[in-house]
Formats: structure tokens, C-alpha cells, sequence
């Protein structure tokens, strides 16, 4: 099968262009600049006039919880990879806390049978650290495994390791990417208890970014860099939230130039706190309530100037799923979590319209990033040989999201009520349309990611 994409403007690797680009099968076959009249268009069996929209690289999400196995009532592999493809979204990668949690081999292996089956698009699961756990990470296959995640501040289960041992241990035997959420479990508790013991047993959201506070982070992150740095461990820092954490990363893109060397030590903003400020507690209560918390207007604004110096080098969504009854309560009873994958790149676009970064790093810190900082094989680019990974938007196309949009399995959005200037209107994975205009192909499934590492 080939399919001819014509008259795009084509968004890939810091340019913009007019162009046509084919399809064959599940990879790209050729990239025709519309200013190249030497190159004849191939031949195809379908062609898409794309004239007035904009093609880009499929987003690859490298931090998703999907709840699945264990917690279906909120979520499942099969809605949340829906939603993804809805929102552009052609990649992801799972986080280990799902029930039984994924720090044994057995679970690892249980989760990738069953995406294979019921995943729409591409998958990969990180591998959970414990304190029990580490002689099994030399057992992981770096070219079948995006990462370890690390869970240095209060987690489910037994996920939390916060004694420097076991984390130097973790980060001196681990030969994947470390990915760690960096909180500081003994001031969240010194700081919990202060909040109930003057507010109540369950004190209101708005004291939710008290709990877990900017000491909270620092702590935690500035733990984990000095780790990374004494180990030579390759670190993600996952949803950085404060100014004073950007401190502790370096600007400048993801590989020197000069050398051909990628940073050790990188970091991940997540949509929540590139959107919100604690200012919106008032109006949306715990549907913003995360970990770690939203906070001020000046951590949101620091995290904005570092989308474009390098010391963010990539936006995942943390998209984590709760049904609406699970977030009723203040700081200690409702779930910390809120469902983001479907709308993060009309999200990041409604950023780059106001001028906050350009549409070309939004590319690069939702596609190309990823697939560098991961080392995920065929991906993230618009490339002649590459995979089919593709999404077509539509600008200046203004539509308000509404709960009848929602694909989640949870049925809200905590950007219910906003308006988007771009929408997407097709999503390609691995060739073909597993979004077209609003419907979804239920056929397609995707691939596992490999990784060259």
C-alpha cells in the first residue's frame, strides 16, 4: 500500500517546508520539497491533499501511567492508546505501578503480551527499581526495555526507595536510562503532618503545593544528580516542577556538536505544569492535583523559558488516568493524577501560538528528543527509510473540548471548557491511519520499541 501526503507544510528537525511525502507499507518512502522540481512524486494508490495543514513527526510520550493490569476501572492499554492516537500521540512508554507492580521479570513480560494485543499504537514499559530488586537489572535487555523508573519520593507499594544505599546501588548496576521522581518522602511527611495538624485531617487542595513544596524537589533532585554524577548513571528527572530545580541542569542541546556526546543528566516538564499555576486550584480543585504538586506562576514561567534554552529537553504528560470519585477529598484523600495525553500537542501548539517556544521545538521536545534521549529505533523523525509515525494538524481551526470528546476511560479532562486553535486530523502509525477524522481504527495495533543503545 502507498499513500502520497501532498502539499504539507512539513515540520521535522528545526525546519519548516512545503512539501509531499509517500508512504510504502509501514515506512516512509520518499520527502519531496515542493521547491525540488527534479524529484518526480511517486505513484500512489491513495493521495491526501494536506494543503493548509501541517505534518509532523507521531508524539512519542515517554512518561504514561495506563493502568493496566490491576487498575481497569480507571483505565486500560486499549482507551488510553485510543486517546493517544486522537491527540497524535504514536508512542509511549508505561510506568511500573500498576497492580501487580512491574519489578519482576514475570510482570514485565505480562505487560508487553498484553499490548501487543491491545495496544493501538507503539509501546514500551519501563521497569520498576525497588529496594529488593537490583540483581535483576543487569538481567534487562537494553534493546527491548526503554528504562528503569525510580520512585525517590512516596509511591504505591514498595516502589518508594529513598535510602542512599539502595539508590546508589540502583544507579552503579542499572545499564538502562535511570528515570526517577525526585520528592523527598521525609519532608513531605514533616510537612504533611504541619498542614493537618493547623487545617484538619485532610486539609484543602491549596495546601497541596505546601506538602509538596519546592524543598520537597530540590532535595531529591539535587540527590539524584550528585548520584548520577558519581556513578556515571544515565538520569531523567522526571516532571521537574520549580525554578530551583532548573538550577542543576545544563542548557545547550541534547548532544554537543563537537564531541558527538549526549548528556548524562536530562530532565522532563510535564504538561500539567507547563498550563497550570497553584492560582488554579480555586477554579479546579484536585482535578489538578499531581505529584509533585502544580506550583507558582514563577516555577511556571522558569519552566517555560527552559523549554527553549535545553535544560528541558523533553514534554511527556505524566497522563494518569482516576475516576472522578477517586479525586474527591483535599491533600490526603484524592488520587494525584489527571488524564493529559489525548490534548498535550494541541496543548504544546496553543503555547507555540503565543509565542512561549516555536512550533519547531515542539517537535523537538515531543518527537525528536525522545527518540535521541532513548535511543528508540526508526522514530521520532520525518526520514526517507524511518517508520510511518505521522500526525496531520490543521491550524487555525478553533474547536472547544467538550466531556463528549474524551476518550479515557475516566471521562474528563481538566481542560474541559478550553479552546484549541489546531486540531489533529489524522495520526499514521506505522503507515496507517489509526486516527482519521474522528474515527478510530480499531484494527490497527502497534509495534514494540526497540532501542540502539
Amino acid at each position: 500500500m502507498r499513500t502520497r501526503i501532498e502539499n504539507a507544510v512539513i515540520v521535522n528537525e528545526g525546519t519548516r517546508f512545503a512539501g509531499t511525502v509517500t508512504i510504502e507499507d509501514d515506512k516512509i518512502m520518499s520527502i519531496v520539497p515542493d521547491t525540488d522540481m527534479m524529484h518526480a512524486r511517486p505513484s500512489a494508490d491513495k493521495v491526501i491533499d494536506a494543503r493548509g495543514l501541517v505534518l509532523m513527526p507521531g508524539v512519542i510520550d515517554d512518561h504514561v501511567h495506563f493502568r493496566e493490569p490491576g487498575l481497569t476501572q480507571k483505565a486500560d492499554i486499549a482507551t488510553e492508546s485510543r486517546a493517544a492516537a486522537a491527540g497524535g500521540v504514536t508512542s509511549y512508554m508505561d510506568m511500573p505501578n500498576v497492580v501487580p507492580q512491574t519489578t519482576d521479570l514475570d510482570a514485565l513480560d505480562a505487560k508487553f503480551r498484553l499490548a501487543e494485543k491491545k495496544s493501538l499504537v507503539n509501546y514500551s514499559f519501563f521497569f520498576g527499581a525497588t529496594h529488593t530488586n537490583t540483581d535483576l537489572l543487569e538481567r534487562l535487555d537494553p534493546q527491548q526495555i526503554c528504562g528503569v523508573k525510580l520512585f525517590m519520593g512516596s509511591s504505591t507499594g514498595n516502589m518508594l526507595v529513598d535510602n542512599e544505599n539502595s539508590l546508589k546501588a540502583i544507579f552503579s548496576r542499572s545499564p538502562l536510562l535511570i528515570m526517577t521522581h525526585c520528592e523527598d518522602s521525609a519532608v513531605i511527611t514533616a510537612n504533611t503532618k504541619a498542614m493537618c495538624e493547623r487545617f484538619g485531617e485532610d486539609p484543602d487542595v491549596t495546601h497541596h503545593p505546601d506538602i509538596r513544596s519546592e524543598e520537597v524537589c530540590f532535595r531529591s533532585t539535587e540527590l539524584a544528580v550528585r548520584l548520577a554524577r558519581e556513578t556515571n548513571a544515565r538520569l531523567h528527572v522526571a516532571h521537574v516542577t520549580t525554578a530551583r530545580e532548573l538550577s542543576l541542569f545544563q542548557p545547550g542541546p541534547l548532544t554537543d556538536e563537537a564531541t558527538g556526546r549526549m548528556k548524562n543528566i536530562t530532565a522532563e516538564a510535564c504538561l500539567a505544569h507547563l498550563i497550570f499555576t497553584d492560582a488554579d486550584y480555586a477554579r479546579l480543585g484536585t482535578r489538578i492535583k499531581c505529584n509533585p504538586a502544580v506550583k507558582t506562576m514563577a516555577d511556571r514561567e522558569a519552566l517555560r523559558q527552559a523549554l527553549t534554552d535545553g535544560r528541558i529537553d523533553v514534554v511527556g504528560t505524566d497522563h494518569a488516568p482516576h475516576l472522578l470519585s477517586d479525586k474527591e477529598g483535599g491533600c490526603i484523600k484524592a488520587a494525584s493524577g489527571m488524564p493529559m495525553i489525548q490534548f498535550s500537542l494541541v496543548s504544546m501548539l496553543a503555547l507555540a501560538d503565543k509565542g512561549v517556544l516555536g512550533i519547531e521545538r515542539v517537535a523537538d521536545l515531543m518527537c525528536h528528543t525522545p527518540a535521541r534521549l532513548f535511543g528508540i529505533q526508526g522514530r521520532g523523525f520525518i526520514r526517507e527509510g524511518a517508520q510511518a509515525d505521522l500526525v496531520l494538524l490543521r491550524p487555525s481551526a478553533p474547536w472547544t473540548l467538550h466531556k463528549e470528546n474524551i476518550l479515557s476511560r475516566c471521562g474528563w479532562s481538566p481542560l474541559e471548557g478550553t479552546t484549541f486553535n489546531w486540531t489533529v486530523e489524522q495520526t499514521y502509525c506505522n503507515g496507517y491511519p489509526v486516527y482519521d477524522h474522528g474515527r478510530i481504527n480499531e484494527d490497527i495495533r502497534g509495534q514494540r520499541l526497540t532501542f540502539s543503545r
